[in-house]
């Protein structure tokens, strides 16, 4: 869902090369060691230098990571970079450590090391103008062998010197922030903090980044991770002078963020948003992720069989069929040459309403009407009727889902949410809102009258096409492939399943969005399988919360 999929492979690569040496095994090479003048032996000809290869002993890793702890400790970061494997970009983190962080008196005491992976704390003092504070925290390096050297290196990792650091450009500084603090509250009045809110720590970041000067606070000094990534405001990881927080109101619910937390909490790699479908406003957002990021507001996936929502309405409101009008599901449909099926074990039938086939998310329905849709009509029927691909302003960076105008297998591709079509929690949220009342409210974490932003407008669904999306959805939620994960759940309600294939993945990604009175909720799982496996119940605990 975000950056970092190629480092990955590369990364594997190197494994692979590494690991398929053998264990104290030599190759012959030419020394290409950057130390030299020239790429000669010893004796300056061009004899081959024998270089070792195979994972690091533990005497090596033993040696390396301390010399490189002791370079560090002593401020001597051109001789610390040098026993990593990207001095060039190890050398300016290490250089700013004690410049533009200002940390002195660096002691590390490193742990036992476990294979080639050794653990260890750090404690510093961060001090500027006349200020101090104790800086402790932990963190863990791997030694790698370097390929065309045979060395013994550190893999360089931001996360190194501090695991705050996540991107290669990320540093650290010290100084006055870069915004006032904020006291974030939610729609009652409760106050919201990272620390009961695990999730909410990258968003109120943001928030302050935006709104900590128009909320009237004052600036203090503090340690902060200054984050590359564009639109990833500051982290604050210190603080030496209190700044004066100014208060931020939020459309968040402290239950309803509370369940949230607690859901995706259940199931790694997981985003849940919840909005009040009469306003359009935010209620909870939570992830659950190994790097921090809001998949929730910033994701960018396939949304699977829960794109139906939108399919279904463009079919209805272009006269193809209606909800109790015909859609046959037979066992596969070819599109522009490309066959799709249904899930394992789903039964055909021939006489299948729109209705049926969207309880039961049969695919292979929705994929018969690609020859008579048109090639803009489910991109049309996305940004005019449900606000999608338009620029919200919800308070905060979002992706605002994209449904390409595409021809070929991907309209049929594209009615199942697949191909091009690109979605996350926030958008499925509100295309749900959209469906259960008919008009499109743009999603919203802090109040319009903040700041006077402009929402994005849409014109929203016909009274006849929302009654029909109702019933499919309630139809789906008591009866259908939603109906075990929904039981036990009173009110008005309604919901759609879905899961995306993705290239690499052992499992699909689990999509599940759903309603209930005025709350509706969407959630993704990656590599979760089925909508009922992972997402369905964490939107259904949101729901019961809501």
């Amino acid at each position: 869902m975000r950056k970092g999929a190629k480092a990955a492979v590369v990364g594997s690569v190197f494994a692979v090369m590494v690991g398929g040496a053998g264990y104290g095994a030599f190759n012959i090479v030419n020394a290409l060691d950057g130390g030299g003048s020239g790429g000669g032996g010893a004796g300056g000809g061009d004899e081959p230098v024998a270089v070792k290869s195979g994972p690091p002993g533990g005497a090596e890793v033993k040696d390396v990571s301390g010399r490189f702890f002791g370079a560090w400790e002593k401020g001597q970061a051109a001789v610390a970079a040098r026993l990593t494997d990207n001095a060039a970009k190890a050398e300016p983190l290490l250089t700013s450590y004690g410049r533009a962080a200002h940390i002195t008196g660096v002691k590390i005491t490193p742990g036992a090391a476990v294979g080639d992976s050794v653990p260890y704390t750090v404690r510093a003092t961060v001090s500027y103008d006349g200020t101090s504070k104790p800086l402790a925290y932990s963190s863990r390096l791997t030694v790698v062998r370097g390929l065309t050297t045979g060395k013994a290196l550190v893999d360089w990792q931001p996360s190194v010197v501090h695991p705050g650091l996540k991107d290669m450009d990320d540093t650290l500084v010290t100084g006055e922030a870069a915004a006032p603090p904020i006291e974030a509250v939610d729609r009652d009045g409760v106050v919201l903090t990272k620390e009961k809110y695990p999730s909410l720590g990258p968003i109120l970041d943001q928030l302050r980044a935006k709104y900590g000067d128009a909320a009237g606070g004052t600036a203090g000094i503090e340690l902060a991770v200054r984050h590359a990534a564009p639109d990833t405001a500051d982290t604050p990881l210190l603080t030496l002078a209190e700044g004066k927080a100014g208060k931020l109101p939020t459309t968040l619910s402290a239950g309803v963020q509370a369940a949230a937390e607690k859901a995706v909490r259940k199931y790694p790699e997981s985003s849940v948003v919840a909005v009040k479908p009469s306003t359009g406003e935010v209620l909870a957002v939570a992830n659950h992720r190994t790097d921090g990021w809001n998949a929730a507001f910033l994701g960018e996936v396939a949304p699977g069989s829960t794109m139906k929502i939108i399919s279904a309405a463009t079919l209805i409101d272009n006269g193809l069929t209606t909800a109790s009008g015909p859609a046959p599901c037979p066992p596969s449909a070819v599109s522009e040459s490309q066959t799709f099926q249904n899930i394992k074990g789903m039964t055909p039938n021939e006489n299948a309403t729109l209705s049926e086939s969207f309880a039961r998310s049969c695919n292979t329905a929705f994929v018969k009407f690609a020859d008579e849709v048109k090639v803009d009509s489910l991109t049309d029927e996305a940004a005019d009727r449900f606000g999608i691909g338009l620029d919200w302003q919800t308070g905060i960076p979002s992706f605002d889902g994209s449904v390409p105008a595409a021809g070929g297998p991907d309209t049929a591709a594209g009615l199942i949410g697949q191909g091009k079509v690109q979605m996350n929690p926030l958008n499925m949220a509100s295309v749900t809102a959209t469906a259960m009342t008919g008009a499109f409210r743009q999603p919203v974490i802090v109040p319009l009258s903040l700041d006077d932003r402009e929402p994005a407008r849409a014109r929203g669904l016909s009274s006849s096409t929302v009654q029909q999306l109702r019933s499919m959805m309630n139809r789906t939620a008591t009866s259908g492939t939603a109906a075990e994960v929904m039981a036990g759940l009173g009110g008005r309600i309604g919901a759609k399943t879905g899961s995306a294939e993705v290239d690499g993945q052992a499992k699909s990604d689990s999509w599940f969005t759903g309603y209930r009175d005025d709350v509706a909720a969407a959630a993704m799982t990656q590599d979760g399988g089925h909508g009922v496996d992972a997402s369905g119940p964490i939107v259904a605990e949101v729901l019961r919360a809501g």
